[in-house]
């Protein structure tokens, strides 16, 4: 019997998912495996102490994007239950989709893929892009949608990196412009070319209400609280991871208070607005993290703090409301601010770090302001030593403009993917609402006594 057009949408997810996790499952018990346990005692408190010592800021990074991510979601009062479900579904996703595609491409040895912590670690970085590109088109997306974006964005972001961080050789330990600028004009790039030219009016379920600003900031402290754990997990350990959380925990404190007094000078009566303290008290962790293990003195931290908390607010005082009015481009969340400024803030702020540290340092190779582990060492090993500071300043800007094109052009043609009438995007009266995609208990919630019904109805006949 065929499936009747109006209910195709509805059994498109569950399809979906069902054939990802089944050729997941298949992948796994043909290709996937761990390392072999060593039988000497020195290899095996080797790798305990690598797991000891990575696990807990793993840990961390779990409950920022599980719990701190999906609260600062939940600002759309009657979008929480969406939020923080596809928030939480969208890294699952993305996590082992990523681990499919980085063990094909660097870990694929004799018809096998070792899995370990750090190799998840790095899926988990990638995920990152996912859930913070979404951010843009919050809430006007079916999940179908958000999956497909997903699935196109995981492998563009890899190739991305993989030019900025191995061949540019870019220090960016803390993922600012291979993560945040990224993510940022990726989610930019899909969203103007998801709702092209049309001006996206404000939806009367769109405006927060006080408790969902609460819960929204609820999130934001979970996300400052653990923030230096995602910064400082790739460093080495040692004296560059113990700089890194001192720097990063000193540029996030200078965000908070400084977010204060911007948001309190912008507003005629000196109030505090909800929005601002929920985005611009992280700025400072974005833009520190491409230089949080350089040798920079701690009042550079707290400058780079201040300075990327007054982007972000301005941005959504000024920028924000310009950008759709000039260029109809629609960013749900601000992601433009919190990542995209405070992003090309930080890449701008190593490129004058590289040049002005080295002086202090006991060598001219640039690697000594970065003793990195992760990425950034592997991509200055791979130069040889042969690169002046002046170049890796270059590669720094390189990178930076990297970052942003190429994020542009792949969002505006996965955008235009999302286009697709299979997909299900939801009409423009459904947006906003947990209805069109959860069975909503208590109806005390609801508008009105027949908006259920009738929300449900719609949902089930329109397709855009």
């Amino acid at each position: 019997m065929a499936v009747p057009p109006s209910t195709y949408p509805r059994r498109l997810l569950p399809l979906f998912l069902g054939l990802f996790q089944g050729a997941l499952l298949l992948f796994f018990a043909l290709f996937v495996t761990y390392d072999e346990p060593s039988a000497q005692v020195e290899d095996t408190s080797l790798v305990a102490n690598q797991v000891y010592s990575t696990f807990p800021f793993f840990q961390d990074i779990q409950v920022m994007l599980v719990v701190g991510l999906g609260l600062l979601l939940t600002f759309l009062p009657r979008y929480g239950f969406s939020a923080l479900t596809h928030n939480f579904l969208l890294l699952n996703f993305s996590v082992q989709w990523a681990l499919v595609l980085q063990g094909l491409l660097h870990h694929f040895h004799h018809g096998q893929i070792h899995l370990d912590l750090h190799k998840l670690l790095l899926s988990e970085f990638a995920a990152v892009t996912v859930l913070i590109s979404v951010g843009a088109i919050l809430g006007r997306a079916s999940p179908c949608q958000l999956l497909v974006m997903a699935t196109c964005e995981i492998p563009l972001y890899l190739a991305s990196e993989w030019v900025i961080v191995t061949c540019l050789g870019v220090l960016d330990v803390g993922g600012t412009i291979t993560i945040h600028v990224f993510s940022c004009y990726f989610g930019l790039g899909v969203s103007k070319a998801l709702f092209r030219a049309t001006q996206q009016p404000l939806h009367p379920k769109e405006t927060p209400t006080t408790s969902s600003d609460l819960m929204s900031l609820v999130g934001t402290l979970i996300l400052w609280v653990f923030w230096p754990s995602f910064v400082a997990v790739l460093c080495q350990p040692g004296d560059a991871q113990h700089r890194a959380i001192l720097n990063t925990l000193l540029a996030m404190s200078a965000s908070a208070i400084t977010t204060v007094v911007a948001s309190s000078l912008l507003d005629r009566d000196g109030k505090l607005s909800p929005g601002h303290l929920q985005n611009g008290s992280l700025a400072g962790g974005v833009a520190i993290g491409v230089v949080a293990d350089m040798a920079v003195p701690p009042v550079a931290a707290l400058a780079l703090g201040s300075l990327s908390a007054v982007l972000c607010v301005l941005g959504f005082r000024f920028l924000t409301p310009l950008l759709a009015r000039k260029l109809t481009l629609h960013d749900q969340c601000g992601i433009h601010n919190l990542h995209g400024l405070p992003g090309i803030l930080g890449a701008a702020a190593s490129i004058v770090a590289v040049l002005v540290a080295h002086k202090d340092t006991s060598g001219s190779h640039p690697s000594q302001l970065s003793p990195a582990g992760g990425n950034a060492s592997e991509a200055v090993e791979g130069q040889g030593g042969s690169r002046g500071v002046g170049g890796q300043a270059l590669c720094q800007a390189a990178g930076l403009a990297v970052a942003v094109g190429a994020s542009l052009l792949a969002g505006l043609l996965t955008g235009s993917a999302l286009r697709l009438p299979c997909l299900a995007r939801p009409p423009e009266r459904l947006c906003f609402d947990d209805l069109l995609y959860f069975k909503i208990h208590d109806q005390a919630e609801s508008p009105g006594p027949d908006s259920s019904a009738e929300e449900g109805a719609l949902a089930l006949k329109e397709q855009v």
